[in-house]
């Protein structure tokens, strides 16, 4: 046997948690590409039909396709982490509401029919155990203003995705300088 062809165990084992360790951090970022973080992939689809109600695709593309649905599920696990449980209610009560009103999902509905559910839960009119206390409006408002927030707020964020709202108001990207120092 050749001495160089020898593979002492220290070697060995140095090869394999190498390996390992090379195997999870692929698996990590395929994972990031391919599964959404809090979100599951039906509320991930509920959550689009949603953004592109609150900010309707015309000349230029909506919530959807902006990445609002990327931006929350982003926040939901860092800032916005006191959020989930209010998300998680939210997104079954648009479910369930409209199995029992419609008897179809949210997301099957037509564009004016969305528009009347939503209109209904911002007035705070739909009814039963899930909306209780005015749950529906509270939804309502938080989901309106984290689109808000996603669409025209910066791309680094996970949402504006392009910079789309900057392009449409004709903007500049706002350049981030970091901390300003003074000198005296």
């Amino acid at each position: 046997m050749n001495p160089q062809n020898k593979l002492s165990r220290r070697r060995f084992v140095q090869m394999a948690v190498l390996s390992a360790g090379g195997l999870s951090v692929f698996a990590r970022c395929t994972k990031a590409y391919s599964d959404w973080r809090f979100f599951t992939g039906s509320e991930a689809k509920l959550m689009d039909a949603l953004a592109d109600q609150i900010i309707p695709p015309d000349d230029w593309p909506g919530g959807k396709e902006s990445g609002v649905t990327n931006f929350i599920d982003k926040q939901l696990i860092g800032p916005y982490i006191r959020f989930q449980d209010t998300y998680r209610k939210g997104l079954n009560g648009i479910r369930e509401s409209c199995k029992v009103l419609y008897q179809n999902s949210f997301e099957s509905l037509d564009f004016d029919e969305q528009t009347h559910f939503l209109e209904l839960m911002e007035d705070g009119k739909l009814t039963g155990d899930l909306w209780a206390g005015n749950f529906d409006r509270t939804f309502f408002k938080l989901f309106r203003d984290h689109s808000m927030q996603a669409y025209y707020g910066s791309s680094r964020h996970g949402g504006n995705k392009d910079n789309i709202s900057y392009k449409m108001l004709k903007l500049d990207y706002p350049l981030i300088i970091g901390q300003n120092r003074y000198q005296n």
